[in-house]
């Protein structure tokens, strides 16, 4: 009984010292962007500001980084390439799983096989022909960018959850007279919707927190990412941006990604577990 107490106090122990250590970043962040913007003192960063100037501080990122045209612009591309990705996605899974077509496993690995080249790859072409095609600095083309880079991990996900489901529900739909369209949209996407929801938000995530795309195929603050905007200002830390505005804005542009996480923590856990990841 007495070792029993003893090993639960030990873990008890090792996790409260563990969240201290992943929570101390967050309150240094908090703590210095709430400092006034000029007070800022690497020597007293853990002691909290006599004043909080979060909202001030955030404003001043805000006007001079033009956050808000680029926060609006992110947020069109992290839920509409998503979304179009998802759906590509489960269609693959479906045509490769359920309706068994030909060469599937090939067609499979032809989506997939893009993720094995690395990203920097792809930024000389992606820019000779964003010019060439007039997509460069436009949301269309970031749209496209970000759907093409979402399909293939939509694709895996969904081709593991579609091989866990029984392939005589689809037999017997089709006895009942429904068309393969119609087997898809009334039945394989209501129960996959907990693994589209977990793909989602980590599609959400990498969109929202993209830089290299942003900063390569954008400029103009109405179409360039919020992190692109966010890089132009906390690289000029050095040379005129207080570092309790850099974080403020840097705390500001994360809560969307939290909370859309802890918002969908239940079908996210039940998605990943679905999709067999």
């Amino acid at each position: 009984m007495l070792k029993r107490r003893l090993a639960h106090a030990a873990r008890l122990g090792t996790l409260i010292a563990l969240g201290l250590i992943w929570l101390a970043p967050i309150y240094l962040m908090i703590v210095n962007a709430s400092r006034p913007a000029g007070s800022f003192d690497p020597a007293h960063a853990w002691t909290p500001a006599g004043h909080f100037d979060l909202v001030t501080n955030i404003r001043l990122a805000w006007d001079k980084g033009q956050i808000g045209d680029s926060i609006g612009a992110t947020f069109l591309y992290s839920v509409v390439s998503p979304l179009i990705a998802i759906l590509i996605g489960a269609l693959a899974g479906y045509a490769i799983v359920t309706l068994r077509v030909r060469h599937g496993f090939a067609w499979f690995m032809l989506i997939f096989g893009g993720t094995i080249f690395p990203t920097q790859m792809l930024l000389v072409p992606l820019f000779v022909n964003y010019s060439r095609f007039n997509l460069y600095d436009t949301k269309v083309g970031m749209i496209v960018i970000y759907t093409v880079i979402s399909v293939p991990f939509a694709a895996f996900v969904m081709r593991n959850f579609f091989t866990g489901v029984a392939f005589s529900m689809f037999e017997a739909a089709r006895l009942d007279g429904a068309s393969t369209g119609r087997v898809f949209w009334r039945i394989y996407l209501p129960l996959a919707r907990s693994a589209l929801i977990a793909v989602f938000v980590l599609e959400f995530t990498f969109t929202w927190n993209d830089l290299l795309f942003g900063l390569i195929l954008s400029q103009s603050p109405g179409t360039r990412p919020v992190m692109t905007a966010v890089q132009a200002i906390t690289s000029d830390v050095y040379s005129g941006t207080p570092v309790p505005v850099a974080l403020a804005i840097g705390l500001l542009v994360s809560v969307p990604a939290v909370a859309i996480f802890l918002g969908t923590q239940r079908f996210f856990k039940h998605g990943l577990t679905l999709g067999q990841l």
